[in-house]
């Protein structure tokens, strides 16, 4: 009997588990759902809060690069990426793998900034090519910069002179 009475409750539990999912997926309200399929609104409202209430694993955040998923994620490892084309002027610049950063060298960094500084280049535009953002070209454009020195002279100031 306690066999009988465990696998009512898991049938049970399957039962109102695929109908709650199924309601998750649809676009209709619960009230509306549960007439559509002819539940009692209260005994769905009772398992749901049962199912919320359960510790939920966490969501998984997808990371979006612009202009969507990289080539290699796209297609299956046994796929042939032999389609794949770059255009001869654009450099090639690896995507950071898992856990690292990519490193630019100094020679590398100021061929950047060169090319962002040239007229009517977008520092957006050249950062988004190099697959970095914007703002790193503006710490960069800090950072390399010339420190400019300015001649001081320092002279005495006569007291007349003081008071205009």
């Amino acid at each position: 009997m306690v066999d009988g009475f465990d696998a009512r409750t898991r049938y049970g539990e399957a039962f109102w588990r695929a109908h709650h999912e199924a309601w998750r997926d649809s676009t209709l309200n619960q009230r509306e759902y549960c007439e559509l399929h002819g539940l009692p609104l209260k005994r769905f409202g009772n398992w749901r809060a049962k199912f919320k209430a359960e510790p939920q694993p966490p969501e998984r955040k997808l990371l979006y690069r612009r202009g969507g998923l990289s080539h290699s994620l796209s297609h299956s490892l046994s796929h042939p990426l032999s389609h794949v084309t770059y255009p001869p002027s654009a450099p090639i610049v690896p995507p950071p793998r898992d856990g690292h950063r990519r490193r630019f060298s100094e020679e590398e960094r100021r061929r950047i900034l060169a090319e962002a500084e040239r007229p009517g280049a977008s520092m957006a535009a050249i950062a988004r090519h190099y697959g970095i953002a914007r703002r790193i070209l503006c710490r960069w454009k800090q950072e390399l910069a010339e420190p400019t020195f300015v001649e001081v002279e320092i002279t005495e100031v006569q007291s007349g002179e003081a008071a205009r």
